[in-house]
């Protein structure tokens, strides 16, 4: 078919794939349009607001399905079904990032306004009863509720073979478990009190990181896809190998980037992981390491949704000036070799060991 004429591993996460992907998610919301027309106008926000925010992104769990499948047991001949399927995994996660956004209380996602502040608008303009945060709260959960389901709906639909579908589903439900279980998580670790070391910390830290980001982002995609190509359990041994550290890698990335990163790029006010209190390895060793006078300072600000930009430009100055940016940057590299070393172990295809090396450059490198 056409569409494979667009995907390349050396470009796995190209312009075609990513295009294809949001074909497949476009094509499956207009089939929802006439049903959620029949139960009411009301609707429409939901679904512009779906269409919105599963408009663009990186596609990297689509692309790690793909690539995994491709890697396991070569490209399918009809990519179409593999496509809708990995397309679902980036609907499941425009899900969790709804949920995500009323917890930390987040202002914008991919550059606009955050749902549960679009859903608060839609009430002041009805001149509605009640709170408008509380109504723009339950609309952005909904919303995130009806995404989950329909991430379920395009994966059973998605025409891929039963007999490996049954075979390869009890990774995606795995991912769904422990990115909630993983989420909750970082919830607690946000509100627990400062911890006494840093060892603890970073315990504390990294069992956020495996579970609501590697898993959720890297391994459950790469092992679902490479379940539908037929992967025995030794493969998947060594792609969880290769993927764990490139999906702690790609968090530690993201977390730099949630205190430095340009939102122009990163479609997030900078600084918003201070704002929202992000107990991550990057602030673990920043506050291990920092002055006493300069760690609770930067302690004081973890959570203070008021900061400015003077005051997340001293944080920033905290951090790099205690060595934790330069430590971070250190442990990306090494979860990179690692993650290396173990593909180079694994018995792939060709194509898919060009993809996943590409892949995992992208995840460490990026700038967004």
């Amino acid at each position: 078919m056409a569409i494979v004429e667009h995907f390349h591993p050396t470009d796995p996460a190209g312009a075609g794939f990513r295009a294809a992907v949001q074909a497949r998610i476009s094509g499956f919301l207009d089939e929802r349009e006439p049903e959620l027309a029949s139960i009411g106008v009301e609707l429409d926000l939901p679904l512009e607001l779906a269409r919105v925010f599963t408009g663009g992104g990186k596609r990297i769990r689509p692309a790690f399905c793909y690539w995994g499948r491709v890697a396991a047991g070569g490209a399918p001949e009809d990519p179409e079904p593999l496509v809708t399927a990995a397309a679902s995994l980036d609907v499941l996660h425009v899900s969790a990032l709804m949920h995500d956004d009323v917890m930390d209380s987040s202002d914008t996602r991919r550059g606009v306004p955050a749902a549960h502040l679009q859903f608060e608008q839609l009430h002041r303009e009805r001149t509605g009863r009640g709170l408008p945060e509380a109504f723009g709260r339950a609309g952005a959960i909904l919303l995130g509720d009806l995404l989950l389901v329909w991430s379920e709906q395009m994966l059973a639909r998605s025409g891929l073979d039963p007999v490996r579908l049954d075979r390869a589903r009890p990774w995606v439900e795995a991912m769904r478990t422990e990115v909630t279980c993983g989420q909750f998580l970082d919830v607690i670790a946000q509100s627990a009190p400062a911890t006494a070391t840093l060892a603890e910390a970073l315990t504390t830290a990294n069992r956020v990181v495996e579970y609501k980001t590697n898993r959720y982002t890297v391994q459950r995609p790469l092992q679902f896809g490479a379940a539908l190509g037929g992967a025995d359990e030794q493969l998947q041994g060594h792609l969880a190998a290769f993927a764990s550290p490139i999906g702690r890698a790609f968090q530690f990335r993201d977390d730099l980037l949630g205190i430095f990163g340009d939102e122009e790029l990163t479609g997030k006010p900078a600084g918003d992981d201070l704002r929202e209190g992000k107990r991550t390895v990057l602030v673990a060793h920043a506050l291990a390491n920092a002055p006493a006078g300069q760690a609770a300072e930067l302690d004081a600000m973890l959570g203070d949704a008021t900061l400015g930009a003077d005051q997340v430009q001293r944080g920033r100055e905290i951090i790099t000036a205690s060595g934790a940016k330069e430590t971070v940057e250190a442990t990306i590299d090494a979860a990179h070799e690692q993650a290396m070393a173990a593909l180079e172990r694994a018995e792939v295809t060709e194509g898919g060991r060009v993809a996943l090396t590409a892949l995992a450059e992208a995840c460490v490198r990026r700038d967004h």
